[in-house]
């Protein structure tokens, strides 16, 4: 090869380093996560619960699976609420509500009386659950860089399987306790850490997003300089920011009245007119926006996870277990894995990511709910109940158990992150909202129905009707939603078609039109 070839060639460059992570952003995001402890809490002990309450309070298997499932419906009334309250009162504020909420309905469910309180206290805990489900990813991915977004915003899910497992442990510790005690011990063990965690919240800082959008841009610089990689980046967010809220260069950081009037004017300082511009009049990229969220938000329940989690017992007991205590003991080894899988995520979601861990992860869960499924119908067949009953049981638990690590590596952590950083700032706390909503309205219609559906049609045709659920979001994903790993937070919108200007107009009306995102 010639030295004229050899010089045209380019020098191969070596990959760029990734910045260590930023201890300060990394406490702020597990401070604001811990509140999503309670909302896996709260769903999974209901699974070892119900057993005991079906007993005590002699309720029927339609009240159990409506007290199971409705709380995912009432969490419609926190995760639509949780977007104006924290564009209201802050991020932060805002988490405090929600562990005050837990703490009441905790209490409310353990010490309830009659199967009516505890449907209140379902209530109580279900608007809890909304506002930890939408609050804590939008403030992670606000303050997180950009280089361990992902990793941070995954956070939220993390927590949620802890308490999960947490769930799990509470029925398998508390259940030799007399059948009218041990039930109440499980949900008023929920109340104690509530309050660790509201004080805890307090110590942490305001979203600087915002701090901007309410003119208190010094304090926002303060935060960005703490859990930003660099001094530069600081600069860069906070510059980027200003933009997207439409603050011109030139204002004075310390004339908050000023500051608070242009974003008034532009945007709104606390969410206003934001649900119009989401639902009635939306741009192309919005729109495209807003369906990937609900879209994905809709898929990662109606692929039935919830219905694993709340009625694995009932799946082990359909597989060959028969005691309580062997079949509680199996459910905490799906809150193990479904807590160690999601850490694979965790740590891959900057690295490889979201796409390609999305795409695999409704892979892996398309094949576990098929194998489980006809295992669970070549038992259901069986003419002799010893037939074969060991090694079935064995693919049962196994099928079970690759599907939530199925779901862990992708759909559980990252329908969170990936709707949390999407959506341009104005818009991103009540469309997040949004997509809470949706994927509450799912998670309810799947735990509410999953008696029903399974006498109807089986308990394995149930898991077969999932499985093509979980094909179709495949589907989805694949062809709808781009890969949003390493752009900025106030960047993601490009990848929708939109140009990023943060420029808006009236229309003839006078009201602000949404061309946060024009389109190209």
């Amino acid at each position: 090869m010639s030295k004229d070839v050899a010089a045209d060639i380019p020098a191969a460059e070596a990959p760029a380093k990734r910045p260590p992570l930023n201890k300060y952003a990394l406490a702020c995001a597990i401070l604001a996560s811990m509140n999503s402890i309670l909302l896996g809490y709260d769903v999974s002990v209901m699974s070892g619960a119900q057993i005991f309450m079906k007993r005590d309070l002699n309720i029927t298997d339609t009240q159990i699976e409506i007290l199971a499932g409705i709380i995912n419906i009432f969490s419609l009334v926190g995760s639509l609420a949780a977007g104006r309250t924290s564009d209201w009162i802050g991020r932060r504020y805002t988490m405090v509500l929600a562990s005050v909420i837990f703490f009441a309905g905790a209490l409310i469910m353990g010490l309830a009386p009659s199967y009516a309180v505890l449907m209140l206290g379902r209530f109580v805990a279900g608007v809890g659950v909304g506002y930890a489900l939408m609050i804590a990813p939008v403030y992670t991915a606000e303050v997180a860089p950009t280089s361990a977004r992902g990793l941070l915003t995954s956070f939220p899910e993390v927590f949620i399987n802890t308490g999960v497992l947490l769930g799990y442990i509470s029925n398998f510790a508390f259940h030799g306790l007399p059948v009218h005690l041990s039930w109440r011990a499980m949900f008023l063990a929920g109340a104690v850490p509530p309050v660790f965690l509201a004080i805890g919240v307090l110590a942490m800082p305001e979203s600087p997003r915002w701090l901007v959008m309410q003119g208190r841009i010094g304090d926002a610089r303060r935060v960005l300089q703490k859990t930003s990689d660099s001094p530069e980046e600081a600069v860069e967010r906070l510059a980027d920011i200003k933009s997207a809220v439409g603050i011109p260069e030139g204002i004075a950081d310390d004339n908050n009245e000023e500051l608070v009037a242009i974003v008034r004017k532009n945007k709104g300082t606390h969410g206003e007119g934001v649900l119009r511009d989401l639902l009635l009049h939306p741009t192309p990229p919005v729109r495209r926006i807003l369906i990937a969220c609900l879209g994905l938000q809709f898929f990662q329940q109606a692929s039935g996870i919830d219905s694993v989690v709340l009625y694995s017992p009932r799946v082990f007991q359909q597989a060959g277990i028969k005691t309580d205590a062997n079949t509680l003991g199996a459910t905490i080894s799906v809150g193990a894995t479904k807590t160690l899988f999601i850490l694979v995520a965790t740590f891959l979601l900057d690295r490889v990511g979201r796409r390609p861990l999305l795409l695999t992860s409704a892979g892996g869960m398309v094949v576990s709910l098929v194998t489980l499924a006809s295992t669970l119908h070549v038992i259901a067949q069986r003419t002799s109940p010893a037939d074969g009953a060991t090694a079935l049981s064995g693919v049962s638990i196994a099928s079970v158990l690759t599907f939530v690590a199925s779901f862990s590596i992708g759909m559980g952590p990252i329908a969170w992150v990936y709707s949390s950083e999407i959506f341009p700032l104005r818009l991103r706390a009540q469309g997040c909202a949004l997509g809470t909503a949706m994927n509450r309205i799912m998670s309810g219609a799947i735990t509410m129905s999953f008696y029903s559906l399974s006498n109807k049609i089986t308990l394995a045709g149930s898991f077969y009707l999932y499985a093509s659920i979980a094909a179709a979001g495949w589907v989805f994903m694949f062809c709808f939603l781009p890969e949003t790993r390493g752009e900025g937070l106030e960047d993601t919108e490009k990848l929708f078609g939109g140009t990023g200007d943060a420029v808006e107009k009236e229309d003839e009306h006078g009201h602000a039109k949404s061309t946060q995102l024009t389109t190209r």
